[in-house]
């Protein structure tokens, strides 16, 4: 079976991750920090100190410190730095001075209604208690230290009581799923079978008791709570907590075997990358339950589209690249999808503000209709903030960046090395080391140097349509395979080109997007004239590519039409307007220059 790469024997050298992977130390991992201080999360920890009147804890502080806790261990994997390891183990120290004694912790319930622990569903607490763990977990890896994972040992033993033996709980699965996909990484570095137990229970009884329906008698769908997990084969409701209920429903059937939960995972991952997945990789079509909708109702100007969800994705696609090997290409695809697009979106170029939402329309005067309602549930904010009042994301983007090796290449026992991402980096062991040189996403050029490998494989991407190898090479299952390699070439063709959506989503009906690799492109307001609703691109759009200066990645520029604005509403249509160059710059690098205009789908012009 495929194995992940120890973050600590992988290591990104230099190119696009490299810089990505600095900005996240240098900016992100400690604006994160600096503004959960200012907001009151990590005061919170210290029950010692008072909340601000009128100024609780909320009921999901716990988790984004948390993520931002787990981001920091893996930075500090190849970066030892004692001011951010003191920030964690400050931190540490809170967890363990304040724990109750039988094991329980939780900011809000330890220090607002204590007399209400395990009464609400929704209220997040074994969310919480989930992220806690992978924090944990993250920490070990770090520190080899039991220090962090036997505190939450110890709370993941009163779970195990309160709810998969005593059953005293008004409530036997998490309203909002986490817990599950961390009590597997608990078990895997635990070797205590009992954290592998209580995941299992905790998706056995999803969806199959009556505890749960009559706390919530409506929109069970809302969090995946309809059917039993095994009989689940459409993506449904709020979109993140299915992307991690997936994730552990996937890590399930590869430890037990479970064909049918391997059946259900495979149909729900069709599902959602043929029916309910936006061509950045963004999921979740509606800001009404953050949820899924109906099959290709995918609208762009109201995208809700996580960045969350993108992440959630990942996590279930790499279960899923070793549930279902034969496929695995596929899955690194969507991988590959989500980290050039629906995850770097949400986080600015300098690395500072984010997007909760990662829609595919921006209108500037959307921005004024926001102001008239009370929920801002209609148009996605057009500015990135600094921190949100729900600031999950900012913390998913903080552990990402730092552990996006784990994704690049996995191993066998039998020295058998898997490359699924492009990236400049070298990853090495007793047994084998690989050396990949590759300014990609730039272009396609990668070279490989292999010692002690038997087996090489290397995906070839589904948007590529030609390469070159000067090395004897045959594909299995979408992989090029080379035998006791040294030295490999390869470049994968990445010309520009326009894709289409399927004809049932009518949103992009008769529009086209630009995408180069595995890159979407948008078209922003403040190069073109501020009028890109004005213009449609032509069927042949003899692209050129521009500097890579502003956003490390090429410009993109395509023959299009403006037509022309005037006083008649309703012109005849009697020409395509006027010949014009349409510029495009990466989606991910969208929304850094001001409030602009913007579009991904454009109207095809002849």
């Amino acid at each position: 079976m495929r194995k992940e790469i120890l973050l600590s024997d992988i290591a990104i050298k230099g190119g696009f991750w490299a810089q990505k992977q600095q900005m996240c130390k240098e900016i992100t991992i400690p604006s994160v920090y600096s503004q959960f201080l200012a907001s009151g999360r990590i005061g919170a920890f210290d029950f010692s100190t008072p909340y601000p009147e009128n100024r609780p804890p909320h009921i999901f502080w716990d988790s984004d410190v948390a993520k931002w806790m787990e981001g920091a261990c893996y930075q500090l994997i190849k970066h030892p730095d004692h001011q951010l390891q003191g920030k964690v183990e400050t931190l540490i120290d809170h967890i363990e001075r304040y724990q109750a004694e039988d094991g329980y912790f939780n900011l809000y319930f330890q220090r607002v209604e204590p007399q209400k622990r395990y009464t609400h569903r929704s209220k997040h607490e074994l969310y919480c208690a989930g992220h806690l763990m992978e924090a944990a977990v993250a920490y070990y890896e770090l520190t080899g230290s039991t220090r962090f994972i036997s505190i939450m040992e110890k709370y993941a033993d009163l779970i195990d009581r309160v709810f998969r033996i005593e059953k005293s709980a008004a409530f036997l699965t998490p309203g909002h799923e986490e817990i599950e996909l961390a009590l597997f990484r608990m078990y895997y570095a635990s070797k205590n079978e009992k954290y592998l137990r209580l995941a299992l229970y905790f998706l056995e009884m999803r969806g199959n008791n009556e505890i749960d329906f009559a706390e919530q008698t409506e929109n069970r769908a809302y969090n995946q709570s309809h059917l039993p997990v095994r009989e689940q084969r459409e993506a449904v409701g709020h979109a993140v907590r299915a992307t991690y209920l997936y994730s552990a429903m996937a890590d399930a059937a590869i430890v037990t075997g479970d064909e049918k939960l391997k059946t259900a995972c495979i149909d729900l991952y069709r599902d959602i990358t043929r029916r309910k997945m936006y061509v950045t990789g963004g999921l979740g079509s509606t800001p009404v339950g953050e949820a899924f909708t109906l099959p290709y109702d995918l609208p762009n100007r109201t995208a809700y589209a996580e960045t969350c969800a993108s992440v959630g994705m990942v996590f279930f696609c790499f279960w899923m690249m070793k549930l279902d090997p034969e496929n695995a290409a596929e899955y690194a695809d969507t991988i590959e999808r989500e980290l050039y697009n629906g995850i770097l979106s949400g986080i600015s170029l300098d690395g500072s503000k984010f997007f909760y939402e990662n829609p595919l329309e921006f209108r500037v005067s959307d921005r004024y209709r926001n102001t008239s309602t009370t929920k801002r549930d209609r148009f996605p904010s057009i500015a990135r903030s600094e921190i949100f009042s729900c600031s999950c994301c900012p913390p998913n983007i903080c552990r990402l960046l730092p552990s996006v090796e784990k994704y690049i290449m996995t191993h066998d026992m039998d020295r058998s090395i898997s490359i699924w991402q492009f990236a400049d980096c070298e990853a090495k062991t007793s047994e084998w080391s690989v050396t990949m040189k590759t300014d990609f996403p730039v272009s396609g050029k990668v070279k490989i140097t292999c010692q002690g490998v038997k087996r090489l494989s290397v995906r070839v991407p589904a948007w590529c349509r030609s390469y070159i190898t000067d090395t004897p090479t045959r594909e299995e299952n979408r992989c090029l395979v080379f035998d006791n390699p040294e030295t490999v070439s390869l470049n994968f063709d990445m010309p520009a080109r326009l894709v289409s959506a399927d004809p049932r989503n009518a949103d992009c009906a008769g529009k086209a997007a630009v995408m180069r690799g595995p890159l979407v492109y948008c078209a922003e307001g403040i190069d073109n004239e501020n009028k890109v609703f004005a213009c449609t691109i032509s069927r042949m759009p003899d692209f050129k590519e521009g500097s890579c200066a502003e956003f490390g990645i090429p410009t993109i520029s395509a023959n299009g039409y403006l037509r022309a604005e005037g006083d008649n509403p309703y012109p005849d249509l009697t020409d395509r307007g006027i010949r014009c160059r349409i510029h495009l710059i990466p989606y991910f690098a969208m929304e850094n220059r001001g409030e602009t205009d913007m579009v991904v789908w454009l109207p095809i012009g002849d």
